[in-house]
């Protein structure tokens, strides 16, 4: 028989052992289940060279569009890794603080520090509702965790994100908060609704294709860090949103969906620029951390920044 002649079965067993150096074996062993995966799709499917190019044309176009995150998240492989990872801590005893959550592909560094609270909307065009949020950091005894760092970041009202969306200013609706002696917090902003995926993109011609919606529910994103402490990554919902059970993401938790009351805000929160008397969409809520095992999971690194320096 003919050495260059094969059958599926024979060419998968050829590609998945061919190679002239070792190479790194977890990634020898990830692609061989990937393609032998793959392989068998084709097969079984019976998919058609025009739809396989198809295929590669709609990857292509994805990983130019920079929507790998938006394609990652709206077929469950974040909330996946979520999930195992609160399976991974359950068997270890470990399930205690606030969850953790999706950190999405749209977190930028750099965002200007505040001792204690800050004001994310403040010379902003972004318009909506006053939404303050107020509450501690706190490790899983209860006790306050001073100058744990915060990150906090979210949509404008028609879904853009500062640093990708045209027309928002460089950090417009983020900020780094550093909490007080008291591990307490606050921030000023405008209560953001949900949003969409963008139209007319190869992530949509997927969710199209599936017969599926591409709305995520009204959120805001954080990312707090503090020594000795397990990195958090999390975010909260705001009640009542269309899509608060139905996220594109599957990125709402249970323990993540704040109480928000309206109020006339009292005074002592002129430092915000608000006013006594001033209508105010206010939530308060703690977070709470668990302890680091070692110093990776202190890590102050996001996930994507984790990648970039490994």
């Amino acid at each position: 028989m003919s050495k260059n002649e094969f059958t599926v079965a024979q060419l998968l067993d050829r590609v998945n052992t061919v190679r002239v150096a070792e190479g790194n074996p977890r990634v020898r062993a990830l692609v061989a289940r990937v393609v032998s995966d793959l392989f068998k799709t084709i097969d079984e499917m019976d998919v058609t060279p025009d739809e396989f190019w198809a295929a590669t044309d709609w990857l292509s176009r994805l990983g130019a569009s920079g929507q790998m995150g938006l394609i990652t998240a709206g077929l469950g492989f974040d909330r996946l890794l979520d999930i195992k990872l609160d399976e991974a801590d359950a068997q270890a005893g470990r399930a205690a603080g606030t969850p953790r959550a999706i950190e999405g592909p749209l977190y930028v560094p750099g965002a200007p520090l505040s001792k204690g609270e800050a004001w994310l909307s403040e010379d902003s065009p972004s318009k909506g509702e006053v939404f303050v949020m107020e509450g501690r950091v706190l490790d899983i005894d209860g006790k306050p965790v001073a100058n744990a760092l915060m990150d906090v970041w979210h949509a404008n009202e028609v879904g853009g994100y500062s640093h990708f969306f045209p027309g928002l200013k460089e950090f417009e609706l983020r900020r780094k908060i550093e909490t007080d002696a008291q591990g307490r917090y606050r921030f000023r902003s405008v209560l953001p609704p949900g949003y969409a995926i963008p139209p007319n993109s190869p992530t949509s011609e997927l969710f199209d294709a599936l017969g599926r919606h591409g709305h995520r529910p009204a959120h805001v994103h954080f990312f707090i860090v503090a020594p000795g402490l397990r990195t958090l990554t999390t975010q909260i919902n705001v009640p009542g949103d269309t899509y608060l059970d139905d996220d594109f993401a599957f990125a709402t938790r249970d323990g993540l969906v704040i109480d928000l009351k309206r109020i006339a805000a009292p005074a002592g929160y002129e430092s915000l620029g608000i006013a006594a008397g001033t209508q105010v969409a206010l939530s308060t809520f703690d977070f709470v951390m668990q302890k680091a095992r070692d110093d990776d999971e202190a890590s102050p690194l996001t996930r994507m920044a984790r990648v970039a320096t490994a």
